[in-house]
């Protein structure tokens, strides 16, 4: 791979100085005598602390705590039509990706579940050079114009005067600005819901979020939107999950990818595209160029042309996932740019950035962001230069060098921007087409299931409940959610105590355009909610297993066998590590001991029969608690023979939704279970409230 030439690999040899000199002691300074003071000549020492001090580099301001992977990306046809970036040609070849996942608002040292958007990030080492498609889990924005980009930075971050909350924008100074910054109602939808709060990266959407150009090699230009489809389905935590997980396990998504890779379980998306004609945009309605915006599937379908799979895991951290620096603004042949006033300023925000985050200009030369494409300019010198230029001629033109490195006409796949005709006044104003606010986010919230709507206002209670000004929350409550819909301004006021606004009955942009082109009207879209998102597998799913000794071995068995057929992995849980005697005397290794996980870290939870183990769980508080916290976050639980007995002692009565009760060696049993489980939620448990938990 291309960073092999700069791995470092210890085994079997001598330690050595920076300068290549052997050690022979890196235990004790050199010093005058056993106690006497240290002599200043002990270069050793010198270099090992100096080196010490400077291990830290400033963290990214946002997308500080993330988690990366290398893989590949591949087109299944050729899109020559529609592009001449060579990435997209060759069906044959695959490109060398490097793929980080991130949260945005939190520091690195936060928790991986808090309740935010998540970078998407993907950098294509392409044979023309690098290509950054730097994007999040959410298609939309808070603002429309980078210029923004500080003050909703600032409001969402720890409030200055006192450094909290971290991770968190359940605080005044965000819901202020949110408040008073009517373009961020469609992306307050998205962050409120659970999209915020993925089960895994590799469970996730992934979005470009601008509107970009596609440049075929006649100079045709369309427009395009960039999707990452996981061929896992899109799935999601609950809220009461996410917090549990942020205190047990705070790496919960990085350890699942990491943990998924190394059991060759390799994250797969497919690549779609939204592809508009010139000609055809302004019918849709939809202002291309407002990063608030989405254009529906139903108006524009996602065609997926592309297999994105990630199938290793980073050498060291800090070398790979830390010092990798992506920007906007990094695009090749057959892609370019819009006006997107927030992609303008992303372009020059992302490289500014990396001159104070890694030191210099010369960032590009570190390792993991240095492309495969040959690379021949006239940069020279800067901090951490590594490149070493020979010849005499360092600009351009030149005689001196036979005028190389010469330039490349487009032909020969040198970058032209295409030739958008540009003309107006400057002016600090935006165009009538932003000012629609409102449509998208309504159209939003209809899209959702019952279910993802109550979580919304939930989120929206638990947020606006943390704020402290009550003019704050009133402001969100009347100029915000009022306008959005009218179930959730009055369930998010009751909750918090207000009075119930008077609602405004608002006819929004979409509406007016699609009466007015005589288009059809998109009232839901049904691909905004993750409920009917595929569910049709179990595959890489981690089921946890209640056992104690006495457990029925054939129950175990033969569950064990159907579940790994499908896919999916059995954790067996017991009070203390070791090891379990079943029921036909052989001893079972146990995975995880009940003091350091919980339910919340399995995506359904099964209970094999056996009087004896059956008998330890019912008197067991934690495992009684097991079962009933995986009973209100709605997961699948399989019970076998006597284990029914422990949900009774749970307090949970069957028949229920999800529950799947039986004996292992009948037929039905692994196929009910199997499907609960491919399920996710079962959401219609209309009692789990009541169920301790």
């Amino acid at each position: 791979m291309q960073l092999d030439k700069n791995r470092s690999d210890p085994t079997g040899q001598r330690m050595t100085t920076g300068q290549g000199v052997p050690v022979e002691d890196t235990d004790n300074s050199l010093r005058v005598g056993a106690r006497g003071p240290t002599l200043l000549e002990d270069f050793h020492l010198r270099e090992k602390i100096m080196r010490f001090d400077h291990e830290r580099i400033p963290e990214r301001v946002v997308h500080a705590r993330g988690s990366a992977a290398h893989g590949y990306f591949q087109v299944y046809e050729s899109l020559a039509e529609y592009t001449k970036a060579k990435v997209f040609q060759d069906p044959s070849k695959k490109t060398p990706v490097f793929v980080r996942f991130s949260t945005v608002a939190g520091s690195r040292g936060s928790a991986d579940t808090a309740r935010d958007v998540r970078g998407f990030a993907v950098k294509f080492y392409t044979e023309e050079g690098n290509w950054d498609l730097v994007g999040n889990n959410i298609p939309v924005f808070f603002i429309q114009d980078g210029i923004k980009f500080p003050d909703v930075v600032h409001a969402a971050k720890p409030e200055p005067h006192h450094e909290m909350p971290q991770a968190a924008t359940a605080h005044d100074s965000f819901w202020d600005f949110v408040s008073l910054v009517p373009e961020s109602a469609h992306m307050i939808m998205w962050i409120m819901s659970d999209r915020a709060i993925p089960r895994s990266f590799r469970m996730m959407e992934g979005f470009g979020v601008h509107t970009f150009r596609l440049v075929n090699a006649k100079g045709v230009s369309r427009f395009v939107k960039f999707h990452w489809k996981p061929l896992l389905g899109v799935h999601s935590l609950v809220w009461d999950e996410s917090q549990k997980l942020a205190g047990k396990d705070p790496d919960f998504h990085r350890r699942d990818l990491w943990e998924a890779i190394e059991k060759g379980n390799f994250p797969e998306w497919e690549l779609g595209l939204q592809i508009i004609e010139e000609k055809d945009a302004e019918k849709l309605g939809i202002e291309l160029l407002d990063a608030t915006k989405i254009i529906p599937e139903e108006l524009v379908p996602v065609r997926r042309v592309g297999k994105l799979v990630l199938n290793r895991n980073p050498t060291n951290f800090f070398a790979e996932t830390e010092q990798v620096a992506f920007c906007t603004a990094h695009v090749v042949p057959g892609i370019d740019f819009t006006d997107d006033p927030l992609l303008q300023a992303r372009n020059f925000s992302y490289l500014d950035t990396q001159l104070t985050r890694l030191g210099g200009p010369n960032f590009t030369e570190i390792p993991i962001n240095r492309p495969i494409a040959p690379v021949h300019n006239f940069h020279q010198d800067g901090f951490h230069r590594q490149t070493i230029d020979a010849g005499r001629v360092n600009y351009f033109p030149n005689s001196l060098g036979g005028g190389c490195p010469f330039m490349a006409a487009a032909e020969q796949g040198g970058y032209r921007h295409f030739p958008e005709k540009v003309e107006g006044e400057k002016v600090r104003k935006r165009a009538e087409s932003f000012q629609d606010h409102f449509s998208q986010a309504s159209l939003f919230f209809r899209s959702m299931s019952k279910p993802e709507r109550e979580h919304i206002i939930m989120a929206l209670q638990f947020e606006l409940g943390k704020v402290e000004r009550e003019e704050v929350r009133k402001r969100v409550v009347e100029q915000i959610l009022v306008k959005i819909d009218a179930e959730l301004a009055t369930e998010v006021a009751q909750g918090l105590g207000m009075a119930v606004p008077t609602m405004t009955a608002v006819k929004g942009k979409l509406e007016k355009v699609a009466d007015t082109l005589g288009l059809p009207v998109v009232d839901k879209s049904p691909a905004l909610s993750m409920e009917n998102q595929k569910k049709d597998s179990i595959k890489t799913r981690c089921i946890g297993v209640l056992v104690a000794d006495g457990f029925d071995a054939a129950d175990l068995q033969s569950t064990k066998a159907a579940i790994e057929q499908a896919g999916a992995e059995l954790v067996l849980i017991s009070r203390r590590l070791g090891t379990v005697k079943g029921s036909d005397g052989k001893a079972v290794k146990v995975d995880k001991s009940a003091l350091t996980t919980g339910s919340f870290e399995y995506d359904a939870v099964f209970v094999p029969g056996g009087a004896a183990s059956v008998a330890v769980l019912k008197k067991d508080g934690d495992s009684v608690h097991f079962i009933q916290e995986a009973y209100r976050h709605c997961k699948a639980i399989g019970v076998t023979k006597e284990a029914a007995e422990l949900l009774e002692a749970g307090g949970i009565s069957t028949p229920a939704l999800g529950v799947v009760v039986g004996a292992a060696d009948g037929q039905d049993f692994p196929t009910k279970f199997i499907a609960a489980i491919a399920q996710h939620r079962h959401w219609a448990r209309h009692d789990k409230d009541v169920v301790s938990g």
